[in-house]
């Protein structure tokens, strides 16, 4: 089924806004982008998607991003201009469903609105006035979307059903992998315990933003000696840390590695680690507990076994599948208590347990993709709702 999608990113930089374009083309419909820019636009290069920026964004710059959402509405039309009318809007995080209403008056007020949101930001949950304005704000763009994406139940529970002010039907979907052209060789994967004198290795991949990982993980290299590196790989943010190549340059056993593709480098990467570092302190006891975020899936899928709190939903997560190094707290003399008494023989039974998983709770394919395009097609008809995708009625409010 081929449907016209515009999808408003918050930032062409961000390597998942590209893996979403590429889902819904792989998924047979025809996308245009329109977004703002942090840094480099990974979708210069994306064929036959359509691109237009609406102006530049600052990470961790609230009042900048208003600004320019603001400035963005005042001239949308402009910027969308010669673009094939949508079937649907896709609107990721609050800032573009701001502009959702806009994008769809456009073209002619008939488009489904449908609103993603794959992060709870801090504001939105914040008890004071800053936080019930933004609340009202959501709930006012919200107000005649058509759909709620999300990618974690516990952001359902703890967020959208008792504190939003939206009232949506929600389609849970989780940050998989996208998986297109599988190779029969890479599932199940191969263990690859460290040969004799080398160190375990713990990759941290993805957004790099949490300086108490960072600080955590260091103390775990520097105590232990050499007996355990940690790989950093990803986009660092600026503003938590405005000078990480020096910060890594003075830790031992800490290397940075830059930027990498997704999903084409991810074999590569989780290929050079026996672990990953799922845990996430950026905001401790609010987002952060909730996420099931997309290392966790690329980790397990390429054969590194995830590091995880067990109080947190990631490690809800992998305690019902029975994998993953779970840990009660990241107290750093524990940790290093449990890596130094870490066996090849150990290590073995937890990468056994995770190649025995199922490959489809980690990754995505074709027929996934074609199942959400006919899921978005059917938004504003009577069409039954697929089994797995859509949680069909309206989230109720607790008060």
């Amino acid at each position: 089924m081929t449907i016209n999608v515009l999808y408003l990113a918050h930032d062409l930089s961000d390597p998942a806004i590209r893996r979403r374009v590429v889902m819904l083309k792989a998924g047979g419909a025809t996308v245009s982008v329109a977004g703002f820019l942090r840094d480099v636009n990974r979708l210069a290069d994306e064929r036959d998607v359509p691109v237009r920026v609406l102006g530049e964004t600052a990470d961790g710059r609230f009042a900048q991003r208003i600004g320019a959402v603001v400035k963005a509405r005042a001239t949308l039309s402009r910027h969308l201009s010669g673009l094939q009318k949508p079937e649907v809007i896709i609107a990721r995080n609050l800032e573009m469903l701001a502009l959702g209403e806009g994008a769809r008056a456009h073209f002619g007020a008939t488009s489904a609105l449908v609103y993603e949101c794959l992060d709870i930001h801090r504001l939105l949950l914040d008890e004071g006035i800053k936080g019930r304005l933004l609340r009202a704000a959501e709930g006012q763009f919200g107000r005649s979307a058509d759909l709620l994406v999300t990618s974690s139940p516990a952001f359902v529970e703890h967020y959208f059903k008792p504190r939003s002010k939206l009232r949506l039907p929600v389609m849970l979907l989780e940050n998989k992998v996208l998986d297109l052209d599988p190779h029969p060789g890479l599932w199940p994967p191969v263990a690859r315990p460290p040969r004799k004198g080398e160190p375990w290795r713990i990759g941290w991949f993805g957004a790099i933003r949490c300086r108490k990982s960072f600080a955590i993980l260091a103390e775990i290299a520097a105590a232990m000696k050499g007996q355990v590196e940690i790989v950093i790989r990803g986009r660092v943010s600026p503003k938590e840390f405005p000078d990480f190549e020096q910060q890594v340059a003075q830790t031992p056993h800490v290397s940075f590695h830059g930027t990498y593709r997704n999903p084409e480098d991810l074999s590569r990467i989780y290929g050079e680690v026996q672990f990953v570092w799922a845990i996430d302190f950026f905001e401790e006891g609010l987002n952060s507990e909730w996420l099931l975020p997309n290392r966790l899936y690329e980790g397990v899928l390429h054969g590194a076994v995830p590091i995880a709190l067990s109080s947190t939903e990631t490690g809800r997560f992998l305690a019902r599948r029975q994998l993953g190094l779970l840990l009660a707290q990241a107290h750093v003399p524990e940790i290093v208590r449990r890596l130094q008494a870490l066996g090849v023989d150990e290590y073995l039974s937890l990468f056994a347990t995770l190649a025995d998983s199922d490959h489809s709770a980690w990754a995505v394919g074709r027929a996934e993709c074609q199942a959400l395009v006919r899921q978005l097609a059917a938004l504003g008809s009577t069409a039954p709702a697929e089994a797995g995708f859509i949680i069909p009625s309206p989230l109720q409010s607790e008060g």
